[in-house]
C-alpha cells in the first residue's frame, strides 16, 4: 500500500446542465481526456461543500449560474497509464438547471454545445462527440431527476 498522500484518491464534482431540454456538453483541450466531451466539473476544494464545489467548478469552466437539482450519480476514474491518466478519482455528479450567462469557456476547454439528451446515443455511435466513460449513464440519470 503507498504512503504517497498524491496517490491517494481525489475527490471531484460535475454538474449535467439543462437549459430548454438540452444539456451542456464541454470539450477537454488538455490531456487526460483531451478532445473527450463531458460535463463542467473538477476538484473539491478543503472545506467547500460538494454544492459550492459544483457551482464554482461550473462558473470557472463555463461562466454560467446554476441551481442544483439533486444527485445524479457517480463514477470512479481510476489510473490508466495507457490512457495517459495518473489520476484516481471519484466523481460525483448533480443534475442542475441553467439559471443565467452565456458560455465563455476557460483554457481547460476548447468547445461546448448544446446537445437534446435523447441524441446523445446518436452522436456516440456516429463519432460525431466522443465523451468520458459513464457519461450517457449520467445524463440519463439526470434527466430522470430533472424529469426531461
Amino acid at each position: 500500500m503507498t504512503t504517497n498522500p498524491k496517490a491517494r484518491p481525489q475527490l471531484a464534482v460535475s454538474a449535467v446542465i439543462f437549459r430548454d431540454g438540452k444539456v451542456l456538453l464541454v470539450r477537454s483541450a488538455n490531456e487526460p481526456g483531451r478532445g473527450l466531451y463531458s460535463v463542467p466539473g473538477g476538484r473539491v476544494e478543503h472545506g467547500e461543500t460538494l454544492h459550492q464545489a459544483a457551482a464554482r467548478e461550473v462558473s470557472e469552466e463555463t461562466s454560467l449560474a446554476i441551481d442544483i437539482a439533486g444527485f445524479a450519480g457517480w463514477r470512479e476514474v481510476l489510473p490508466d497509464p495507457a490512457a495517459g491518466r495518473t489520476g484516481h478519482y471519484l466523481v460525483i455528479s448533480f443534475a442542475a438547471h441553467w439559471r443565467g450567462g452565456d458560455v465563455v469557456l476557460n483554457d481547460e476547454l476548447d468547445e461546448y454545445r448544446w446537445v437534446d439528451p435523447e441524441a446523445l446515443g446518436e452522436l456516440i455511435r456516429s463519432r460525431t462527440v466522443k465523451t468520458t466513460q459513464g457519461l450517457p449513464d449520467i445524463i440519463e440519470s439526470a434527466r430522470k431527476l430533472i424529469g426531461t
